[in-house]
This record gives C-alpha cells, structure tokens and sequence, in this order.
C-alpha cells in the first residue's frame, strides 16, 4: 500500500515538473524575466535615457500618490519603483493598463445592475432594525443602495463547526434537489468529498435538474485536469473555470474567485470557508487538524446567494439570463424571532471594499467583545489601527490563529503584526492542533458574520468574495460557543513567546512586510 502511495505521489510530481503547470510557470516567469531584461538593458544608455526614466518614475509615483487606492498598495509600488526605476515604471503602466480586467470589470457592473430588480429591500425590516439598533440599519443602507445588497428576515441559519459537519448536510440537501443546483468554489480537487458530492450531481443531473458547477482556474495547476469542464458536461453538469491560468501576463491573474457558494432549488444555501477536498473534512491530514466553519441559510436570504452565483457565472457569457425562475417568493409573514441576515459579495471591481467594511462595522459598534478567527493576518494601517483601538476601548479583542500554517512565509508575516496588537490588549491565541481556516467575525452575542474573506491583502482588496452578516439571531450564541471551545484547544501568546522567535523568522516577516500587499 506504502509502495503504491509513493508511486501515485511520484507520478503526481513528474506529471507538474512535465506537465502544463510547469510549462505555464515557466512561460510566465520568462515573461517577468524579459520585462526585467528590458529594462536593463535601457540602463545601458543612461546617456540618452536615464533623464527620461527620471521624468517618468517621477510622474508615476505622482500618479500613483494621487490614486484613490489603499497606500500600503501605493508604498510597495513606489518602493519598487525607487530600487528599480525602469521596471517598476514598466510593470505598473502594464498592470494599470488592465489588460484584461476592464472588460470583466465593466460586464460584472452590468451584470449588478440587472439584478437589482430582483434584490429589493423590504422596508419593515429596515423599520425594524432602526429599533433594534441603528447602526446596523446604517449598515443595511449602505449595503443595499451601495452595492445592492439587501438585509432578509424570515431566515433560519445552521452552523457547522467543521466540515465534518458540513459534509453530511451538504450531501443531503443536495439530494432533495428538484431544480437546480448551483455551486461555486475556489477549490475543487478530486477526492472523495468531490467524488460524493459529484455522484450526487450525476445523478440529479440525469433526472433533469439542472446543475450548474464553477471553481477557480487555480485548480487546473495541480488538483484537476484542464478540460475538467468537458468531463463534467458530458455527465450533463454545466461547468465553467473562472479566470483560467494560461501562460500570458495578465492583471486578470490576480483576481481570483475566492467565493464557496451553493444554492439548491433557491431554498436552501451555504458559504463559508470549506471548499471541496479531503483536507476540508479531515479525510486527509495536511496541517495537523483543519478547523474551518460554514452557515447553511434557509428561507428569504438565500435569494442573496442565488444572485452572487449568477453574477458571477454570466461574467463570462454572452446570452441573457432568466433570473426570475430562480427566484424562490418570500414568505408572506415576517417573523422577528429569526433576526437578519445580509448575504453579501466583494468585487476587485466595484471600488467597494466590502469585507473591510463589515468587519470595520463589528469592531466599530462593539460594546463588549469581538472575537476572530482567520487563517492569515496580514494588515493594512486601517485595520491594525481598528482592532487596537477597540482593545485600547475596553472591547475584549480576541484572534484565533493556526499554529501549523499552510504557508511559512504568510506565518513569518503574521507574527510581525503580533507585538503591536499584544501591547494594545489584543489577545491572540494559536490553535495547537492544526490549521484555522475559518472566517468568522463574532461579537457581543447579538452580530457575526461567516464568509471566505481573511484578514490579508488578497481577499480584502483582490479577490471575488462572499459571506453571511448575522444579527440578533439565535444562531449567533452557537458561533460564539464554538469560538470558547476552540479556545479551549489554543495557546495565548505572550510578548515572552515573540522573543523566542528564531531570528531567521523575524528577519523574513520584516522583509516581507516590503510586499505585503501582494501577498
């Protein structure tokens, strides 16, 4: 068995460094070596040059100052610039050019603009919320007629502590379809947890519903072959990668869909931070034990996940969509004792950095505590400024991180963040058993929020994202119960542990702080 493992481990290795991952890798580092090589070579002629270069790293960096964008992105494209002039003017005039980005950008708007009229606010609950308290009606509007997104009632919501208890409920809610069938996921891999739900899919499919499947083109590096899609519509199943990898520069790249999405007959719909592999419900040990979380909403909310899906499924296609038939009717009575539930999404492209804004919200309105979970902390000014102001208010701040990281380097960063949020009375806690994937904001037993949305550069300001804000709900004591059994599994870190930090580590978090936001 050990022999075979060794083999199929092999094969997996020789099939990346010979495969169409390694040719694309290499393409596209080629690529960045001749943008490089290019400008190198301009410095050869300093003498007719190197007064213009001066002329237009000094209008860039002007540019730059001027742009409404957040100024850690701002200070690590100037610092680029100032070490090397003429690549780093290239390469930002390359990445601002928006090969690519602009036309999915624009698509995208349209797209929000057509489902507006099925996302109207329901005004008694707005009613309701400025009595039960004003700043999450404050919230509720900017969410609506900023960004389209409306607050539901009439919603029940079920939390998952782990995938192991997602899993199951998936896998039967996906059964009881009789219409459609809509999933989204930054990862799919082929495993059995992929293996069950697609058996399901087949299935369904083959009775006539329909089924829609879309995941991330990150996956075609390693987890699935590239023409997974053709292997799913040959079963029947819709299918589509957002944003393939292929082996030309462009600032589409870096705009992944980081979303976990599914919808089943416009009734029921979950999201939170459980793609689909084996590592997700433990079936396989990566990082130790990978702790994540997920909501399952049923009732009037999930209309709001029905047309964070369709949005992004029709970015990329050109007929019209028909997104009445998959707009289930609201219930006739309003029952208060379900409190209210925003579905919301982030876009690259909407100038709206609304992940931040809800957790800025949370922190901001506290009056007793906020507690987090998060797998990365990688912080801007902004949020480093928020949280310790909370902390320095008298709000019990509490963050749970992994103490096995997936990523050395992204652990190295985080810890250069920890003496500062330490000092200003943020506890922060690592969770000796494994790996925290989880996203989730709770507080003051009344408000949280479940999502895919870290606390890094990529997922707050780049990447597609999505997540459930709950309020006065009674799901929200559930949520918080599962933050102190966790913390029960965790080790409070102490000024005293960050000076027992190997010097290797503290020397690469510093360095890398320099490219933070592209992390």
């Amino acid at each position: 068995m050990e022999d075979n493992n060794v083999k199929k481990a092999k094969n997996k290795l020789l099939s990346i460094i010979f495969g169409r991952t390694a040719l694309i890798v290499f393409l596209l580092l080629l690529q960045i070596f001749c943008f490089f090589l290019g400008a190198t070579l301009l410095k050869e002629y300093q003498f007719f040059v190197n007064g213009g270069l001066t002329v237009l790293a000094a209008l860039v960096v002007i540019y730059i100052i001027n742009q409404r964008a957040n100024p850690a992105f701002s200070m690590t494209w100037i610092l680029l610039i100032l070490v090397f002039p003429a690549f780093g003017c290239l390469f930002y005039l390359f990445v601002k050019s928006e090969l690519g980005t602009r036309q999915i950008g624009k698509k995208f708007n349209r797209i929000r603009l057509e489902t507006k009229r099925y996302q109207k606010q329901d005004q008694q609950i707005i009613k309701a919320l400025k009595v039960s308290k004003p700043a999450n009606a404050k919230l509720a509007h900017y969410m609506n007629y900023q960004l389209g997104f409306p607050t539901y009632g009439n919603t029940d919501v079920k939390y998952f502590s782990c995938g192991e208890e997602k899993f199951p409920a998936m896998l039967r809610e996906l059964k009881k379809a009789k219409k459609f069938i809509f999933m989204e996921y930054f990862i799919i891999e082929e495993s059995y947890m992929w293996d069950s739900v697609l058996g399901v899919l087949k299935k369904k499919a083959a009775e006539g519903v329909e089924v829609r499947v879309m995941y991330d083109g990150m996956c075609s590096v390693s987890m699935l072959p590239h023409d997974y899609p053709k292997t799913l519509k040959s079963y029947g199943i819709q299918c589509k990668m957002f944003s393939p990898i292929r082996p030309v520069l462009s600032s589409t790249q870096n705009n992944r869909d980081h979303r976990k999405i599914m919808v089943v007959d416009g009734m029921v719909g979950i999201t939170g931070g459980i793609n689909l592999g084996d590592e997700y419900i433990n079936r396989k040990e990566r990082f130790g034990y990978w702790k994540d979380t997920a909501v399952m909403l049923s009732g009037d909310a999930v209309r709001g996940l029905t047309m964070l899906f369709l949005q992004m499924w029709n970015v990329t296609e050109n007929q019209i969509e028909d997104y009445h038939r998959y707009i289930m009717p609201k219930a006739e009575e309003y029952h208060r004792e379900l409190g209210y539930v925003i579905p919301y999404g982030d876009s690259p492209f909407d100038h709206e950095d609304v992940g931040k804004e809800v957790y800025f919200h949370i922190l901001n309105h506290a009056k007793k505590y906020v507690h987090i979970m998060t797998p990365y902390l990688i912080l801007d000014n902004e949020m480093i400024d928020t949280l310790t102001r909370a902390s320095k208010s008298g709000i019990e701040v509490c963050i749970i991180m992994p103490h096995i990281p997936d990523k050395w380097y992204a652990f190295a960063l985080a810890k250069t963040f920890y003496r500062d949020l330490i000092e200003s009375g943020v506890q922060i806690y690592e969770f000796t058993p494994g790996f925290v994937h989880a996203k989730v904001f709770v507080s003051d037993n009344d408000t949280a929020t479940v999502g895919t949305i870290n606390l890094d550069y990529r997922s707050l300001y780049l990447h597609f994202e999505c997540g459930a804000f709950i309020y006065n709900h009674p799901v929200i004591r559930e949520i918080e119960q599962d933050f102190q059994e966790t913390l029960k599994r965790c080790q409070r870190i102490s000024i005293a542990d960050l000076n027992d930090i190997k010097w290797t580590m503290k020397i690469a978090g510093k360095v890398l702080r320099l490219v933070a936001p592209l992390m």
